[in-house]
C-alpha cells in the first residue's frame, strides 16, 4: 500500500472514532445525572472527549499525505457512520430524506474518485 492509500484508511478511521464518539455523547446526554458535574465528569463523557482527541490526532498525521480536495470528501462519510449507528444503538429512523443524503455522499464521494 503506498502512503495516500494508508493516510486515507488513517482519515477514514479517524472519521470512524469522532463518530462512535458522538454516539456516545448521545447515550451519555440521555441519562439523568445528580448534579451538572457528574453529568460532563462521568466515564461515558470522558472517554467520547478522549476519543475525540484521538481522532483530531489521526487526522492530523493523515493530512500529511491526503490531499486537501480530498479530505472534505473522506470527511462527509461521517454523516453516513452516525447515522447508521443511530439505527442500531439509539433507534432511529432512516427516512427518505436521510436515504437520500446518503445517495447524494456516496455519489459524490464516486464521482470524485472518477
Amino acid at each position: 500500500m503506498s502512503r495516500l492509500e494508508i493516510s486515507v484508511c488513517i482519515l477514514l478511521l479517524s472519521v470512524f472514532i469522532s463518530s462512535v464518539s458522538q454516539i456516545i455523547l448521545k447515550k451519555a446526554a440521555g441519562k439523568t445525572y445528580d448534579s451538572t458535574l457528574k453529568e460532563y465528569l462521568n466515564p461515558m463523557v470522558i472517554g467520547a472527549y478522549g476519543m475525540f482527541f484521538c481522532s483530531v490526532i489521526l487526522t492530523m498525521i493523515a493530512l500529511k499525505y491526503v490531499p486537501l480536495s480530498m479530505s472534505p470528501i473522506l470527511e462527509s462519510t461521517g454523516y453516513i457512520f452516525v447515522s447508521v449507528m443511530g439505527y442500531f444503538f439509539l433507534k432511529e429512523k432512516f427516512s427518505k430524506r436521510k436515504l437520500a443524503g446518503f445517495a447524494l455522499i456516496l455519489a459524490g464521494i464516486v464521482i470524485f474518485n472518477l
